[in-house]
């Protein structure tokens, strides 16, 4: 018996690797036997010659003992992200993000109705469930429209921001009908396009949008021959009027202490001038400034990218890594009575481009850990007043606005979701330069599937809905802004039968508290440690 079941199983493994090569050879000849069947040769010829080469190459050792059948295994993988999405996973399975997160944002964009019926698919027993406290007695007063003063007592010129913007992309990661599709929109909507650490490129001035520079370790656009920072280049750039903010890039959530490479294949003409590097060459971001190596170094450059910038508000964007190394830029600008005008918070959740598999998995706080940290670190230290917080990572939502808020946010960015509102269908292709929808791609034959004109309207949409959807959320807490929701307004699930508001399972601090009495809160190793001279690395390790 076991002898026949042997048999079966080798003559199956033989028909698997050589029976469909075979069947093409007999078809092939019985093609070319009966004349009006000679059309199939179009199609078994093709095949076999495949089939043939499979057989004898010597690199892919599936294709050798399998010919032509194991190239159903790549196809395969090719259709493995639409297959999942379309077909396989459940409305509330997908990641990054899920069938009913990308849903909210295309029907928003496309003004469509945004409703869902029979009640929420969420599980309101497990962890994933939290939720916002409503107000018997709601508030149809509120303001139609918010926005933030961002800029300290130092700022010449602050900037008034939507409470909504485009988070960092750079050309070169996009395309550039991405670029203008977003400026354009942003333009409409009256809200902030990020340049993202590429540079700024010809694609962000077409439409006149209010920019934020981002610069990262790179200097791309503000660089010298050297890869140095240039700052008479910076100014000429920084001093335009579309310019309001700059941003200096420490890290980014998906990648935090990592460098950025953009291969010289992909360093087209136009990207090399936008970032300010020869053409065809690796476009490589350091993982550290070379401007500053200390706590009151970065406190003073941003000071000097201040001054050059004819008085723009200057910020920080990061993942927060190592706590003590945010409460030591804390110390620097008490210290040294320098002050930033915002920092960005970007949660470990947030998107790239491309990231080594272990950094976006593994490496950097949460939104929400990270947001807490260093909101707490400005109270505590007595300078919130001044400093004005943003949040970014997966926000996509008014609901998730508002619970951004609650933690101390006093606005939010968002990147994938403006590229939901540019078409973007989550293919996992924005590493291969195949986005089929042009948004993630230089190749120009994709990028001639995104419309320009037509996007620009979808990204303005999309803003503004989401605003009306956290308006009608502060309403319906009975609030006047959303800077009134306050940690005890958000709930969570600890377990099936418990849940507490999330003032009661973070710690926030009081105003002034880690300068009155440090030693009483949860940060006390990382307050003494932390040094306005040193980042301090060693003495965290002791």
């Amino acid at each position: 018996m076991s002898q026949n079941k042997a048999e079966v199983r080798g003559s199956s493994e033989l028909f698997m690797r050589f029976g469909l090569p075979l069947v093409l050879l007999l078809l092939t000849v019985l093609f070319a036997w009966v004349e009006w069947l000679r059309w199939g040769l179009v199609i078994t010829l093709p095949l076999l010659g495949i089939a043939v080469l499979d057989f004898f190459q010597r690199k892919h050792s599936l294709r050798r003992n399998y010919p032509l059948l194991s190239r159903m295994r790549w196809l395969m993988e090719d259709m493995r992200p639409f297959l999942r999405a379309y077909v396989v996973e459940g409305d509330l399975e997908g990641r990054p993000f899920n069938h009913d997160e990308r849903s909210l944002v295309y029907a928003r964009a496309k003004g469509q109705l945004d409703s869902h019926p029979f009640g929420t698919e969420l599980d309101v027993y497990s962890d994933e469930y939290e939720w916002l406290a409503h107000s018997i007695v709601p508030n149809e007063e509120a303001p139609a429209e918010w926005r933030v003063d961002v800029g300290s007592q130092q700022c010449a010129r602050p900037y008034s921001a939507a409470l909504l913007n485009i988070s960092a992309m750079s050309f070169g990661s996009l395309s550039a009908n991405a670029i203008m599709a977003l400026n354009k929109g942003a333009a409409a909507g009256n809200f902030y396009h990020d340049t993202g650490e590429g540079g700024l490129s010809r694609y962000h001035k077409e439409h006149g949008g209010d920019l934020v520079w981002e610069i990262g370790s790179g200097y791309f656009g503000c660089r010298d021959d050297n890869a140095a920072f240039d700052p008479a280049k910076f100014a000429d750039t920084a001093q335009l009027d579309q310019v309001k903010m700059v941003e200096i890039k420490l890290s980014q959530g998906a990648k935090p202490g990592h460098g950025g490479v953009l291969p010289g294949t992909k360093v087209t003409k136009e990207i090399a001038a936008a970032r300010g590097v020869p053409i065809g060459t690796d476009c490589i971001s350091p993982p550290s400034h070379s401007t500053f190596s200390t706590p009151v170094g970065l406190l003073e450059w941003a000071a000097q990218l201040r001054e050059l910038s004819g008085g723009k508000p200057v910020g920080i964007k990061l993942c927060v890594g190592k706590p003590h190394e945010v409460f030591a830029i804390v110390k620097a600008m008490r210290e040294t009575g320098i002050t930033l005008d915002y920092i960005v918070v970007d949660g470990a959740e947030g998107g790239t481009g491309a990231a080594p598999v272990e950094f976006s998995n593994r490496v950097g706080a949460p939104l929400r850990e990270g947001l807490i940290l260093v909101r707490n670190a400005l109270v505590g230290a007595g300078l919130k007043d001044q400093i004005k917080i943003a949040a970014a990572g997966k926000v996509h939502s008014g609901a998730g606005m508002a619970m951004n808020f609650g933690l101390g946010a006093d606005w939010c960015n968002a990147g994938r979701a403006f590229m939901f509102s540019l078409g973007c269908v989550q293919s996992m292709n924005c590493h291969t330069d195949h986005c089929p929808t042009g948004i993630a791609t230089q190749d120009a034959t994709r990028q001639r599937g995104l419309v320009v004109m037509d996007k620009a309207e979808r990204v303005t949409r999309f803003q503004r809905h989401t605003l009306h959807a956290l308006r009608e959320m502060v309403i319906a807490m009975g609030l006047d802004d959303p800077w009134q929701i306050a940690p005890c307004h958000i709930s969570e699930r600890l377990n099936s039968a418990r849940s507490d508001s999330i003032d009661r399972i973070y710690n926030f601090l009081e105003p002034g508290q880690l300068l009155a009495d440090p030693g009483g809160t949860q940060y006390a190793r990382d307050w003494a440690i932390a040094s306005a001279y040193s980042f301090g690395m060693a003495a965290c390790q002791q």
